[in-house]
């Protein structure tokens, strides 16, 4: 664990890449534990939600659920550790801080 942990950092270096740490003090959000992938573009109405389940993906676009997926987002967006907060707290995680 401790080498998937310093592979999150190290790739957390990317530009393109922004690893977030939401701590257990922020409490329990709706939807944790939900696999959830929000494709998002410059056209909104094509914006698309997959949401991961035993029985295989499953994909929304219907805006009532756009809306509710999107505040799923933006809360664990303001919940989180910033990025450097959050490469520090993986790396204290893992004894090399």
């Amino acid at each position: 664990m401790r080498a998937q942990l310093l592979h999150l950092c190290e790739t957390s270096e990317l530009s393109h890449v922004d690893v977030r740490v939401v701590p257990f003090s922020s409490g329990a959000f709706p939807g944790a534990g939900q696999a959830l992938f929000y494709a998002e573009g410059i056209v909104p109405q094509l914006d698309t939600v997959q949401l991961d389940s035993a029985h295989g993906p499953g994909f929304t676009h219907a805006p009532a659920q756009l809306d509710k997926y999107r505040s799923q987002l933006d809360w664990m967006d303001r919940a989180s550790l910033d990025s450097r907060k959050s490469r520090d707290f993986i790396l204290t995680l893992t004894g090399t801080r």
